[in-house]
């Protein structure tokens, strides 16, 4: 029986599962790592601008446009009438708020109402007046803010609603003329974004702090949670202090500069659960900070338009966007893509490797990435290469990192490649795959032999002939004892382990191994040699006894390019129908019989996983687990990472923390 991680109808169809908990999308993500989704009035949804956002406990999203409220579930949007006797104040619907107790708040160019799902109830204390904003605090009091009008009166005004009173302030003029923005900080302090500059209320007698006399439109908090506000069409401005200063913000790319006001056009804000800020602009896209990198997401991307008229956070921690456009979505995938975008040299990518440090060496078409830290390193030939086509890598016992290229093999020393003369490599007799072991034994994969070096010696060259194999092993894994190496062969498949100068085992078809290509082997934390195959499944060599789980015994297909053990002893195996998992206790049940059929979860296509009919590349490592658990993985372009715990721990919907932010620098 296999159960699918996600599916792309669930996600349209299902906004929320109830559930007690709270995600976010992982701030260390850009948004073009996200999920994209978008709805435009052609596509038949909705109709006119969508200018506020709110979900409701029964998980539909309300949409404030200027032809009404319309109720959306990701599907079809529904337009939402009163009932008979009841009427909105005004059809264009400005503000929106979902309170704790269900209640919908609805604010609108013509006054305030709210919806319990029986009753309309209008508030005539805000009279004809434009509500700009709806908040409700951590007491259950809702404010709302808004504009002066000319039949109700020349100035903004805050109004509070809490158990059936409504009170109001600022008909004397303290807001000006409007009052565009509210949040409480975690102090409880409520902070008032209005013409008259910004205020802190209720904790104490009013404090005002006088703003830049421009227009303000949007409020939120800065990361160390003082008020942070957007001047309409202009930047950003925060509390230091008792004074308003601009909020800086670097680009993204490899060049970092502050951006100016004209380059961010703020119009709204909002900082999401995880600490990320997102930016509506008025004509630039959406801009994401977050860990101190910032990107952006235009039309040109895919942005429904670029001009935003709100942003809202739903229960899951989706991101939604409305535009001039239309209706945007941004949601966490279960797998991401690392690629050029966030920092690396290359899309072509040929190894991945995790070093004991915490870094993840990826081998590209033109060059080597070091990532560490949230930060990116380039390496070419510049850096001691023997050339920028970087094939396969390994991390020696005295944690060298290795490197083979199209032209020969070294490692890295004091910031710098050296090359090992001895060992070259030519288009025809290329470097699959590097292993060595605590001896300090390197054994490389060659087109013509396997060949084994000492420190920075080549002591011999072993011809594939004499292991009896016409071609290259392409797969290599050390053996438990010194001078061991076992050898998985593409050409014929087949398993061997050779040590001092002889094969001491051979495992084939013929004695259950899995039929096809040998794409992968991997040893668990049981000493059991699991050995991926191209065409017969996965299979369990232990004590000279081979079981192979196929088919036949629950796995979606028997088309496997690499196995891996997570830190919870599941087994994680990436096939040409998508990434699978099979927990552990579904493993050893089929240990003990092998007749059993096993459960898996499986994520493809749908959640952003790139199927293969064949393995991604001929060099390796093809896949590693870094320090933190998580799994890189080559898929044809850049890597794709996952993060077994969070998988496993959300697989509906499935959630994940995926990879680091990225910034760039070249090492020469």
């Amino acid at each position: 029986m296999r159960f699918r991680g996600h599916s792309a109808a669930t996600a349209l169809a299902v906004l929320l599962w109830n559930s007690a908990s709270s995600f976010a999308l992982n701030p260390s993500l850009d948004v073009s790592q996200f999920a994209h989704t978008a709805w435009t009035p052609r596509d038949g949804f909705f109709k006119g601008n969508i200018y506020a956002i709110a979900q409701t406990p029964d998980g539909y999203l309300w949409l404030g446009t200027e032809f009404g409220l319309f109720r959306f579930d990701g599907v079809r949007s529904i337009h939402w009438e009163p009932p008979a006797g009841q009427q909105l104040p005004d059809p264009n619907i400005n503000a929106l708020l979902a309170a704790r107790d269900g209640t919908l708040w609805i604010g609108t160019m013509g006054g305030l109402a709210s919806w319990n799902g029986r009753l309309l109830t209008r508030y005539p204390e805000l009279g004809p007046r434009f509500v700009e904003s709806l908040v409700e605090d951590r007491d259950g009091t809702v404010w709302a803010g808004a504009l002066f009008s000319p039949n109700a009166g020349p100035t903004g005004l805050l109004c509070a609603a809490q158990s059936g009173r409504m009170q109001c302030y600022g008909k004397d003029g303290t807001f000006g003329i409007a009052v565009p923005g509210m949040y409480e900080d975690k102090s409880g302090s409520f902070w008032i974004l209005a013409q008259s500059g910004l205020w802190r209320w209720r904790t104490g007698p009013p404090v005002h702090y006088a703003t830049t006399p421009l227009e303000v439109s949007a409020l939120t908090s800065s990361n160390d949670g003082r008020p942070l506000f957007a001047v309409y069409g202009g930047g950003l401005m925060h509390l230091v202090g008792d004074k308003s200063e601009p909020y800086p913000i670097l680009s993204g790319g490899n060049v970092n500069r502050m951006l100016s006001d004209h380059d961010v056009d703020a119009n709204k804000l909002l900082r999401d659960h995880d600490g990320g800020l997102w930016i509506g602009t008025v004509e630039k896209g959406l801009i994401h900070v977050h860990n101190g990198r910032t990107d952006v997401f235009t039309q040109s991307n895919g942005l429904s338009g670029d001009v935003v008229l709100s942003l809202f956070e739903d229960h899951e921690g989706d991101i939604w966007v409305a535009t001039t456009g239309g209706l945007d979505r941004f949601r966490e995938l279960p797998v991401t893509t690392v690629s050029v975008r966030q920092g690396l040299s290359s899309d072509a990518s040929q190894s991945v490797l995790a070093a004991t440090d915490g870094s993840i060496w990826i081998g590209a078409h033109d060059g080597l990435t070091r990532l560490k830290n949230g930060q990116t390193s380039i390496f070419r030939k510049s850096s001691g290469l023997p050339d920028d086509d970087v094939q396969s890598l390994y991390q020696d016992v005295d944690g060298r990192i290795w490197v083979a290229t199209d032209h020969g093999l070294g490692y890295l020393k004091d910031g710098r490649f050296v090359a090992i003369n001895a060992v070259t490599a030519t288009p025809k007799h290329l470097l699959h795959f590097i292993t060595g072991d605590m001896a300090g034994n390197l054994w490389v994969s060659e087109h013509e032999s396997l060949l084994h070096v000492l420190g920075d010696r080549l002591v011999e060259k072993i011809p594939w002939s004499e292991l009896g194999h016409r071609e290259s092993a392409e797969v290599l894994l050390p053996g438990d004892e010194q001078g061991g190496v076992w050898l998985g062969f593409w050409t014929g498949g087949g398993v061997e382990y050779f040590k001092d100068g002889r094969v001491r085992a051979t495992y084939s078809a013929a004695d259950g191994l899995g039929q096809g290509h040998v794409a992968d082997l991997e040893f668990d934390r049981d000493g059991a040699l699991w050995a991926a195959t191209q065409d017969g499944g996965v299979s369990r060599i232990k004590d000279g006894r081979i079981t192979t789980l196929t088919t036949r015994n629950g796995l979606p297909c028997d088309t496997i390019h690499w196995t891996m053990e997570d830190n919870d002893r599941s087994l994680w195996l990436y096939t040409a129908c998508g990434l699978v998992r099979i927990a552990r206790s579904e493993l050893d049940a089929w240990i003990a019989n092998p007749r059993r059929t096993v459960q898996t979860t499986i994520w493809d296509a749908a959640d952003a996983v790139r199927l293969r009919s064949s393995a991604a590349s001929t060099f390796g490592p093809r896949v590693t687990r870094s320090s933190d658990g998580k799994l890189w993985f080559l898929t044809g372009v850049g890597v794709q990472v996952v993060d077994p715990h969070h998988l496993a721990f959300n697989e509906l919907p499935p959630q994940c923390t995926l990879s680091e932010s990225l910034q760039t620098q070249t090492v020469n």
